[in-house]
């Protein structure tokens, strides 16, 4: 029942969402379109529940083939990839809103692991894979634990120990808490202050 639960919360919070954002969307679109040569968005192909491909939706934040320059896959605070509005966006999270999409089609949920790269998912072991038994969520419990700040594999302990514990009070108290992670930003970036993909 919570999991039925889950799911219509999931679906009609995220509808809402977008129904009610969507102006604030158009805006971000112009304002990315203004700033720099590209798309409005950036898609990338995830790994979803059972090990499935998706592709997930979020504002484009930096210029146009950045995955081929600099850092690569990697992010660092003070990228010089990273676009005006861009910096913006993902100071606040803003980049990730349009994951709702994904929430709507029932490729993502509001909260679960991280989605993972394939290329990172085909060097998980079957403990790691774990994290591909639920769908993937917006928001994580490793907000609350350190956020991009943790070692990968204490991030991959912390969404399994989510799985296994599971609940929808658990769920609300990460929903609640991570506008208040996002707004004061500590961990938002790693080591050196650099994201990465995978240790």
């Amino acid at each position: 029942m919570q999991r039925l639960i889950k799911q219509i919360f999931d679906f009609f919070t995220a509808l809402l969402v977008l129904i009610v954002l969507f102006p604030f969307f158009a805006i971000i679109a112009l304002l990315i379109k203004l700033d720099s040569k590209g798309t409005v968005f950036f898609r990338q192909e995830r790994v979803g529940k059972g090990g499935g491909i998706f592709r997930m939706f979020k504002f484009r934040t930096m210029v146009e083939n950045a995955e081929n320059m600099g850092l690569g896959r990697e992010v660092s605070a003070e990228d010089p990839r990273i676009t005006k509005i861009g910096k913006f966006l993902r100071r606040f999270g803003i980049d990730e809103l349009p994951q709702v999409i994904n929430v709507v089609l029932g490729q993502m949920s509001l909260v679960g692991p991280r989605a993972a790269l394939p290329f990172q998912f085909e060097k998980y072991t079957e403990f790691e894979k774990k994290r591909a038994l639920v769908k993937p969520g917006i928001t994580n419990i490793n907000i609350l634990k350190g956020w991009n700040a943790l070692p990968w594999k204490k991030r991959i302990e912390w969404d399994i120990w989510y799985i296994e514990h599971w609940s929808l009070l658990l769920d609300l108290k990460i929903l609640i808490k991570t506008p208040f992670m996002v707004l004061f930003g500590k961990g938002q970036y790693g080591k050196n202050g650099i994201v990465k993909d995978y240790e």
